[in-house]
């Protein structure tokens, strides 16, 4: 084969699992929108994968699963080990502490670019705290050839506490389709009866329903602020996108504050976008953040949005200008926010509006990719290739 004929380098994406959630948006987004002479692309599920991979839009991308079992399941290194022997990737790109380990059988693969991401923590580690979990990052780190924070909190806490050169970060914000998410449009068609009439406000959230989003303590902010005005019964509603474990402790917390005629928790949409575009103010009641997409993406819709001050949450959010952070786990203060922006809709067409502006401006889908392109040139030249 010549030159001219050969394949562009393969590269192996492993994720715990392709679901819905913010990880597995971004890989989508950098997949769907890189050329596709550059690179090829393979998914790796740990666990397994949903019709969240019907997103992919090109055709020569193949899913693979280990079928991880419950707890430590030592066979899932010999599995891994013996697909990335057959498909002989040219790059590995793992994503989080659930598949960092994966590294290991990727260099005695013989994989000679391995590249791994930092989108976030989970609950059970909000910052990033926990020694097991620094002690694995520790032990994987000499197999690692560069990593990928996606926030400054992450880019530090990789140099400081876990001690990765400087030069083998770069740090890459994650990117918003701006035309896909647009400018409120106020269209309900997809909501509810009781959700549809054009005066009716709606608090929007979107994300996997997991103890890390703290949907809870929204649902107890909205409570308090209903109590505190209960005027707004007749005209406020509360929207929550995602599926995950919270659902449905979620849904028994909304009967218990008589809240269940006042909520909407559909579980997964495919039509979030559209979703979205009914949304008066957007929420992220999060414990522990990276760089939030549905974060990035309600603003692209031109909403204003409450977000709690974790994580790269603040990085995205201009207090007072694009939205207003407050204290994570704080019903009150969430509640507070919440409020000022339904008692004032100038406040939440100015926000929102600047909101928009900023996620044109610097949130760019094709400025994300081209970086990601630039980081897998450079270890792949690294690696001879």
């Amino acid at each position: 084969m010549t030159d001219s004929q050969k394949q562009p380098p393969l590269i192996a994406h492993i994720i715990y699992a392709l679901s819905i959630g913010g990880l597995e948006n971004g890989l989508v987004n950098i997949i769907n929108r890189m050329p596709p002479e550059r690179y090829r692309h393979v998914i790796i599920c740990l666990s397994g994968y949903d019709d969240f991979a019907k997103r992919i839009e090109r055709n020569d991308v193949h899913l693979f699963s280990l079928n991880k079992r419950p707890g430590k399941d030592l066979g899932l290194y010999r599995r891994c080990f013996n697909l990335l022997c057959k498909l002989k990737p040219d790059i590995v790109h793992t994503r989080n502490l659930t598949a960092i380990e994966m590294q290991l059988p990727a260099f005695f693969a013989g994989v000679p670019a391995r590249v791994h991401s930092e989108h976030g923590w989970g609950a059970d580690d909000p910052v990033g705290d926990n020694r097991k979990n620094q002690l694995i990052r520790k032990i994987v780190k000499p197999f690692v050839k560069h990593y990928i924070p996606l926030s400054a909190e992450l880019e530090g806490y990789l140099r400081d506490k876990i001690g990765v050169a400087s030069k083998r970060l770069t740090r890459i914000c994650n990117g918003v389709d701006t035309q896909k998410f647009s400018p409120a449009t106020q269209d309900r068609s997809h909501y509810p009866e009781t959700f549809k009439p054009q005066d009716t406000k709606v608090i929007g959230a979107v994300g996997r329903m997991d103890a890390v989003k703290d949907p809870l303590t929204l649902i107890q902010a909205f409570a308090l602020l209903l109590q505190r005005k209960p005027k707004l019964k007749e005209h406020l509603r509360l929207i929550w996108i995602g599926d995950g474990p919270q659902l449905k402790a979620s849904k028994e917390a909304l009967i218990i504050y008589e809240l269940d005629s006042l909520a909407w928790f559909p579980g997964s949409r495919t039509d979030v976008a559209c979703i979205m575009q009914g949304f008066n103010l957007y929420v992220l009641s999060s414990l522990s953040e990276g760089i939030s997409n549905t974060l990035m993406e309600a603003m692209a819709t031109g909403l204003p949005v409450v977000a709690t001050n974790v994580g790269g949450n603040a990085e995205l959010v201009s207090d007072g200008s694009t939205g207003m952070l407050v204290e994570k786990a704080n019903a009150e203060a969430l509640a507070n926010a919440m409020s000022a922006y339904i008692e004032s809709p100038a406040l939440c067409e100015k926000h929102g509006a600047a909101g928009r502006k900023k996620a044109e401006e610097k949130f760019s889908l094709d400025s994300m990719v081209s970086q990601y392109m630039g980081v897998y040139d450079r270890v792949h030249r690294a690696a001879g290739k």
